[in-house]
């Protein structure tokens, strides 16, 4: 039985000289794999549904492999993002950390909405490195490893000046600090930022301006913890610091 869904291309590969194995995650089934025919020919009718990034309706057979695509109609091709090479990098960083973080056909909603978001905000021209971090904190939800950001890890104390505890998993308090000398005396701006980034709602996300430093902060909180909680080797990630190191701003 043919299935319709709403998905987003997360993923492609390469199958033989003419067709493709594309990777969606889909609203209604979560991340499903299908066989896209003839997809590398110019002319193919899955030509353009078949590109990364692609939101779109798809029609497709499952089956318990691989399923096969039977229609796909583009709704946003996100021509902002894919004309940017570095809105390209932060993209798929974007899709290449959900796919290392989910399992196949395991519906989640939320997951498929916070991507849409995600690649409708870089497209509109929303702060892409701030865009990054609020990704990055949400989805150490999804990696099960959240920090505890609410109160300090040892006492519970919540009305305190904060550091992060990459050991501990989260803040520490004034009088708690202590007890980890590796802690990050960031400024408390990154402590509520990153308070503020679990519940965000992308859809509300407006003009975002933070400085250099705080951005700096955030960014190396977050790498640190993902390094040691979460472990994932992205080439998407490696690409992106290359460019960002570059400073390249796509003209």
């Amino acid at each position: 039985m043919l299935q319709k869904v709403e998905g987003i291309v997360i993923r492609t590969q390469d199958y033989g000289e003419t067709n493709k194995i594309v990777t969606l995650i889909t609203r209604e089934n979560g991340k499903v794999a299908m066989m896209a025919q003839g997809a590398k020919r110019p002319k193919s009718r899955f030509a353009s549904a078949s590109q990364l990034f692609v939101y779109g309706q798809f029609v497709y057979r499952p089956s318990s492999g691989l399923g096969t695509l039977n229609q796909g109609d583009v709704i946003d091709l996100f021509r902002d993002i894919k004309n940017d090479l570095m809105l390209t990098s932060y993209a798929a960083y974007v899709v290449e950390m959900l796919d290392r973080l989910t399992d196949e056909r395991v519906r989640n909603p939320y997951l498929f909405e916070l991507v849409y978001q995600m690649l409708q905000r870089l497209n509109e021209g929303v702060d892409p490195e701030v865009l990054l971090r609020i990704y990055e904190t949400k989805m150490l939800t999804q990696a099960g490893v959240a920090p505890r950001l609410n109160g300090c890890v040892g006492c519970g104390e919540t009305t305190s000046q904060f550091s992060f505890s990459l050991q501990q998993g989260g803040v520490l308090c004034e009088v708690c600090k202590t007890s980890d000398p590796y802690r990050y005396d960031v400024d408390q701006a990154v402590i509520k930022l990153l308070r503020g980034f679990l519940h965000l709602d992308l859809q509300r996300i407006g003009e975002v301006s933070l400085k250099e430093r705080t951005k700096k902060q955030l960014r190396h909180v977050l790498n640190d913890y993902y390094d040691a909680y979460v472990g994932l080797n992205l080439k998407s990630k490696r690409f992106l610091e290359q460019m960002e190191r570059m400073d390249f701003d796509g003209t």
